[in-house]
Order: C-alpha cells, then sequence, then structure tokens
C-alpha cells in the first residue's frame, strides 16, 4: 500500500509543486488550500501530513494542536517562509516532528520527508519520542541555514548533556548557552557565566572550586566557587581553551563525578548542574598542539556549531531592522546601495561586526539614513585581488565586465542591465575580480 501523505499550503503554486514532487517518490499525495477543509478528513488514513504556518483561518500551529489532540502519533511537518526561534521552539513544543523554511528544493523535501517516515516506522517498532524544548531566546534569521540551527538548539535544550558551542568571533556563543539554559527544566536556576580568557588561570581555579580559610596568603575565609554557585542550574565556561591543561583535568574530574573539593579543604561537596562551554580557538587543532584535552572534548556530549553570517547572507536585512531597534534607531533607514554593500561582504565579524558598522555609520551620517559615503573604508573600495589565478573563462568574464563598465561611465545599473545581470550580482562580480574605476582610467 502507498504512504499516504496530506500537505496545506494557501498556495496553490505550492501545493501542486509539493504534489508533484511526493507523487515522483511514489506517495500519493492530496493537497488542500485551508486547514479547515483539511481538518473534514479523517485524517487519521493519511501516514504524514505537510502544513505551512501562515494561512488564514486556521494557520498551521492552531492545526496541529488540534491534529495532536486527536491523533497524537501522526507525524506533521511545518513550513514556513518567516522561520525563527520562538516558532521552531513553538512548533516542536506542539508535537511538530520536523520543521522546514522555504523556498525549498525538491531534494530537501524529499529528504525529510523519508527521514521523518523511517523514525515512524521506527517509533512503530517500540521507539520513543524524545523530550520537547519549553521556551524561547532571542535569535534573528529566518533563512534555512538559522532554521536548521534552531531545530538543532530545540533538541539539545532541555537534555542533560553537557554541550560545546562553536564558532566564529561576533556569531553570538554566550547568546546560544543563554537560550540553552532559558530553554531548559532548569530555567528558573542560577545561570553563572565565567569568561575564562579574562580571568588568570591561578585565580580561575579558586575562582571556579572556591577555597577554605588560610589556603593560600590572603584567604582570611572560605570562598564557595561559582560551580557550587550555580548548584542544580547551568554554568556557561566561554573561552574554555584559555584553561591550562592541568585546570582543564580539574574540571574533567568534576565532570566525572560531579565533585567539588575546595583549594585548602578536604570536604567532598557533591554539585549538580549543566556544563555549557564556548571555544574560542578550532578545538580539534589545539589538541594536535596537546594545548587541549581530547579527554575533556569527549566528555560534552554534543558539538554544537553555530553559522557564520557570511553562510546566511539571506538573513541580513532582518538582523539590520533588529538591530536599529535595539540601539534605539528604528527611525533610521538603510539605502538600497548599502544593503547591496553589505550582500557582497564576507562580515568576519559577524553580526558584532554589523551592529558596531550601524552604530558607526549612524553617527558620521546627519541624515538618519545609512548611505555608501558614510561607510567604513573596506566598504568604500574592493579589496585588492590576486587575479593571477583566475581560470581562463574567469579573465574572458571580468574582460567584458571591465569593457561594459567602461562603455557605461561606470554606471553600474547600466552596465548590469547591458550584461544582462541584476546590480547586486555585478558589485558582487567587481569585487570578485578587484575591479576599481580609478583603476581603469587612462593614464594622462
Amino acid at each position: 500500500m502507498k504512504i499516504r501523505i496530506l500537505v496545506i499550503d494557501d498556495d496553490e503554486v505550492a501545493c501542486e509543486f509539493l504534489q508533484e514532487v511526493l507523487s515522483r517518490e511514489g506517495y500519493e499525495a492530496r493537497c488542500f488550500t485551508s486547514a479547515k477543509a483539511a481538518l473534514d478528513e479523517d485524517l487519521g488514513r493519511y501516514d504524514l501530513l505537510m502544513s505551512d504556518i501562515r494561512m488564514p483561518g486556521i494557520d498551521g500551529l492552531e492545526f496541529l494542536k488540534r491534529v495532536r489532540g486527536q491523533w497524537p502519533e501522526l507525524p506533521v511537518i511545518l513550513m514556513t517562509a518567516y522561520g525563527s526561534l520562538e516558532t521552531t521552539m513553538t512548533a516542536l513544543r506542539l508535537g511538530a516532528w520536523d520543521y522546514i523554511s522555504k523556498p525549498f528544493s525538491p531534494e530537501a523535501i524529499r529528504e525529510m520527508v523519508k527521514k521523518v517516515l523511517d523514525v515512524r516506522e521506527l517509533r512503530q517498532k517500540g521507539g520513543r519520542s524524545g523530550q520537547r524544548p519549553r521556551e524561547d531566546h532571542q535569535f534573528i534569521g529566518s533563512s534555512a541555514t538559522m532554521v536548521d540551527f534552531y531545530k538543532q538548539v530545540a533538541r539539545v535544550a532541555d537534555a542533560e548533556a553537557s554541550v560545546l558551542i562553536e564558532g566564529e568571533s561576533g556569531t553570538g556563543k554566550e547568546l546560544t548557552a543563554r537560550s540553552l539554559h532559558q530553554l531548559s527544566i532548569r530555567r528558573e536556576k542560577p545561570f553563572v557565566v565565567v569568561h575564562c580568557g579574562a580571568i588568570p588561570d591561578t585565580l580561575l581555579e579558586s575562582e571556579l572550586f572556591g577555597y577554605e580559610k588560610g589556603a593560600f596568603t590572603g584567604a582570611d575565609h572560605s570562598h564557595a566557587g561559582l560551580i557550587e554557585s550555580a548548584q542544580d542550574g547551568t554554568i556557561f565556561l566561554d573561552e574554555i581553551t584559555e584553561m591550562s591543561t592541568g585546570l582543564q583535568a580539574k574540571l574533567l574530574r568534576f565532570m566525572q563525578d560531579g565533585e567539588v573539593r575546595r583549594l585548602g579543604g578536604h570536604t567532598v561537596r557533591h554539585v549538580s548542574l549543566r556544563v555549557l562551554a564556548a571555544a574560542n580557538r578550532n578545538i580539534d587543532e589545539e589538541i594536535r598542539k596537546g594545548a587541549f584535552r581530547s579527554d575533556l572534548l569527549y566528555r560534552f556530549v554534543v558539538r554544537l556549531h553555530i553559522p557564520p553570517l557570511r553562510e546566511h547572507k539571506e538573513d541580513l536585512p532582518q538582523l539590520v531592522e533588529s538591530l536599529l531597534k535595539k540601539l534605539g534607531l528604528s527611525s533610521a533607514r538603510i539605502s538600497d546601495e548599502v544593503m547591496e554593500l553589505f550582500l557582497a561582504y564576507d562580515w568576519p565579524g559577524n553580526v558584532r561586526e554589523l551592529q558596531n558598522v550601524l552604530q558607526q555609520t549612524l553617527l558620521l551620517s546627519p541624515f538618519g539614513m545609512i548611505l555608501p559615503e558614510y561607510l567604513p573604508e573596506r566598504f568604500q573600495r574592493p579589496k585588492e585581488t590576486d587575479v593571477s589565478g583566475l581560470t581562463p573563462l574567469e579573465e574572458a568574464e571580468r574582460e567584458q565586465i571591465r569593457q561594459c563598465l567602461r562603455q557605461a561611465a561606470w554606471n553600474q545599473t547600466r552596465a548590469a542591465q547591458s550584461l544582462g545581470i541584476d546590480r547586486k550580482t555585478l558589485r558582487a562580480k567587481i569585487q570578485r575580480y578587484g575591479l576599481t574605476r580609478d583603476a581603469d582610467r587612462p593614464a594622462s
């Protein structure tokens, strides 16, 4: 018997697309353009439901609630073009089996449907579902890349597993740690942050594990360490790669047995907490150099990687709007040309760099409008580009673009029209090939 899948999307084109993709895979697919009409069906006849979230009348989340109430074991995949951590958490908390961001490819749909159906079969053979996450913490971005990241956070949050958060500077490692805590069963308990790189190693040991009176010169009273102060909550060790290997060994012992012995003391104290950590360096490289213990790495059950901004630049408009509000500058505006420059830039400093650029530019601009001439110098002219390694095809493209720009007097709009590409693509190619107007002027 064929697998039966029901699809709900108020966009008829999307319905037809999904029905065609699923039918080609051998599934029996039926489409509805409203959740109300679908609920009139006996949904128990289907093996899988797929629903858009934003729909008039009964939306996808309300539809999910009703399905869970009557058919609690029926798998549901939610789809949306407006992904966020809040929506992801709500969907998973209500019982969605998976969540996908629009637009999606036929391959992505095929893979997700197969995965959900495989898990359903395993559950029917005796598997059990995991816990659902509970609440939301703030992240910005609704791209497919960020939705995948939200799903990882949502699934890890309510577990007791220790987590190592990896990502470039400015991607939001502490925000991720706070989100994991706020979404966990420990959220009403302490969340203790330790900036390992800001505390000398000798002092870090006493700060983490505490000390007894007389343990060292100046220890005129007993002091509970930060680990003890996080009892039943979460401790977040930022920049854990700054720890010495000796202190890493002591942390490893604590993570193994949950026991703390203060400096200068003999009493063993048992502490229950969750350990989160963030790495400001490449952990695998640090292990190769002998600067980080591999056995400590293995105490972290999950390694969670935060995508850099350059991998989800489609979120830039949403990020800019959110950051301007955060800075109290919600009335500020950004020109289309600046947004094109932002989209062509790789953002090595990630969201932190974006916030800095917005602040700096608006301070310099007298108009409350972010214009190209007020951007930092790195946005004003392309970086020097080594074009010696270009392929013959790339060299031909570079020359064609240069000729079109010269004929259009470096009017990028006209040049883009002549080349049959949009202005954003042209600007990216100008940067890629290191083309500048000054360099193109004939010598006098």
